[in-house]
């Protein structure tokens, strides 16, 4: 019988390389109720653990062979692996990790490779000294505590039982696990930041490894469809250039429309290739223009949905690559043309399905459960932020960054508005190029962007509140005492919410406001409160509440399991309808 590799996919489709290893699949595995595993030696080569289970899915899935739901203060994983003869003979070796939650600790062969805090951000480590071909053991720790207010949780739930809008937790490794070679010196990242105006992309480039020797230069090459489309190159000596790429042929990635150009990035000495990487970039711009947001200069009405990135046996992460495309298919499917990708930093693979279909979506983090009341909470969320933005920022589809969402007091403790001004701050100087909404829905402190939450299901009062501000009257503000509407582009990010599926018969199942006492009845709310939207001249956009049911809130409109619960050409019909302020 032929064992497969679960997620098998190249896990890292913007920076892609020929020698690499998928170390998903079995690994030993044990829990540390006590945290007591390093006094019992469980970092040691020789030592088995007490149980198996399948990586990257996290032990609370039914995925991951374990489904143990209740807390887990710690958890061990170690794998035997075989590293090919070539890989010990020169360059070095780089052991990746797409997300552990929350804090890892790695040993290789019983020696500590490093150690990294954050359970949503991607992170390496260079395992060269400690590795040799044949066989290798390697041993990950992860600590979790999702109620110490430490950590952002996002929307894991805190209690026991999944309640409300929070869900089952997730503990430990939970994406992608795998090996690399790279060279002696080698290319190590990328930011790059397209320019339609000039018919050009800047280029800022990251070399890794040992010192690169004089007369080494980086060569860039665009292609377009196969055909060559630009080329630069720049002589380099220290850990980063910087170059512009000029491009023969214009074509512009647009929502719906994503031509992408694929990018040969190369180090070259005397005419040698030292390294080479793989990679793929959009032409298109993002501005604010008074209450528009403009994508290579036309106005595009943002048609959002909640995404909210969970699944019914993988919990945080999708069984199969084809899961995350689907996802987009779904919604674009529905008439939205992007999302919020809520409470989740979500893995590279959803958005490279994001930029090859034309999908927009805002970057957002875990925030909940992190408290921000006093400044210690920079701590907790900002270096994992910024991993984030690191890893995701040459996505054309991502179009906007949202650090936190409904910052709300903690046992009547209000938050700390320095915390909010300054991740915005150091948010915009990472990123000038798109907009920061510091905190959606509430309380905004500075931002970009003015967006409410509104799950009132008249559409008659829905729609009254917000009539003034078409003719210069006042702006509806949901917390008028905590926060200022200072003219802003606005929109409401979070609608609707309707509670609907008749199907599901769990008493904890929930969802925003009366039930529709019929399908026809659910259909007429939902083009009301989504008129109301599409008809207002300041609205640039709307964000419905959500794709699909997650556990016990049943107000998607597709349900967990992603079956759908309308006719989607109903939902696309209302959705699609031209917007008041489209061009």
């Amino acid at each position: 019988m032929k064992l497969t590799i679960p997620r098998p996919e190249y896990p890292r489709p913007q920076w892609v390389r020929p020698d690499w290893i998928n170390l998903n699949g079995q690994w030993q595995f044990e829990i540390d109720h006590g945290k007591s595993g390093k006094e019992r030696g469980f970092q040691e080569p020789g030592l088995e653990l007490s149980g198996t289970i399948t990586v990257p899915f996290c032990p609370e899935s039914k995925l991951s062979g374990v489904e143990y739901k209740d807390f887990m203060a710690a958890v061990w994983y170690k794998r035997e692996i075989n590293l090919p003869d070539d890989w010990a003979e020169g360059g070095r070796v780089l052991l990746h990790f797409g997300a552990v939650d929350y804090e890892a600790e790695v040993w290789v062969n019983g020696t500590a490779a490093g150690k990294h805090r954050g359970g949503y951000s991607s992170f390496s480590f260079d395992i060269t000294s400690a590795v040799a071909a044949g066989s290798n053991v390697i041993t990950v720790y992860a600590v979790d505590d999702q109620r110490s207010g430490r950590q952002p949780r996002g929307k894991q739930c805190g209690g026991y039982y999944s309640s409300g809008c929070d869900y089952t937790r997730t503990t430990g490794i939970w994406q992608t696990v795998w090996l690399e070679r790279v060279p002696e010196a080698y290319l190590a990242g990328m930011k790059l930041v397209p320019d339609p105006d000039n018919a050009c992309a800047h280029l800022e480039l990251q070399l890794g490894g040992s010192g690169v020797k004089s007369g080494t230069k980086l060569a860039v090459k665009a292609l377009y469809e196969g055909t060559a489309a630009g080329e630069a190159a720049i002589a380099v000596s220290g850990p980063s250039a910087k170059l512009t790429l000029p491009l023969t042929e214009v074509h512009l990635w647009q929502p719906g429309s994503p031509e992408l150009y694929d990018l040969e990035i190369s180090l070259v000495r005397d005419g040698q290739i030292l390294d080479t990487v793989q990679s793929y970039f959009g032409l298109r711009s993002v501005k604010l223009d008074g209450m528009a947001f403009r994508i290579n200069g036309k106005f595009v009405f943002q048609r959002l949905v909640l995404d909210q990135g969970f699944y019914p046996d993988g919990v945080y992460t999708a069984p199969s690559d084809e899961d995350l495309r689907k996802d987009i298919e779904i919604s674009m499917g529905l008439g939205f043309n992007g999302a919020r990708l809520h409470e989740k930093i979500f893995e590279p693979r959803f958005l490279y399905w994001a930029d090859k279909l034309g999908y927009l979506v805002w970057g957002e983090h875990a925030n909940w459960g992190l408290d921000i009341t006093t400044s210690e909470g920079l701590a907790g969320f900002l270096p994992e932020w910024l991993e984030g933005m690191e890893r995701d920022f040459n996505h054309p589809a991502l179009i906007g960054w949202c650090p936190f969402n409904e910052t709300w007091d903690k046992d009547g403790t209000k938050q700390n508005n320095e915390v909010l001004r300054i991740v915005y701050e150091v948010t915009k100087r990472m990123d000038p190029t798109r907009p920061v909404i510091d905190t959606s829905g509430n309380f905004h402190v500075v931002t970009d962007i003015f967006d409410v939450h509104d799950y009132d299901q008249n559409p008659e009062t829905f729609r009254a509140r917000y009539e003034p501000m078409k003719n210069g009257g006042e702006v509806f503000n949901t917390f008028p005492k905590r926060q200022q509407y200072e003219g802003q582009p606005y929109f409401v990010s979070e609608y609707g919410g309707i509670w609907w599926n008749p199907d599901q018969k769990d008493e904890k199942s929930w969802g925003y406001g009366d039930r529709p006492v019929s399908e026809e009845d659910f259909l007429a709310r939902y083009a009301g409160l989504t008129d109301t939207l599409l008809d207002h001249p300041m609205m640039f956009g709307f964000c419905y509440t959500q794709l699909y049911d997650v556990e016990q809130e049943v107000n998607g409109l597709y349900t967990y399991d992603r079956r759908a619960k309308f006719d989607p050409e109903m939902i696309r019909r209302i959705n699609s309808r031209k917007a008041a302020i489209e061009d």
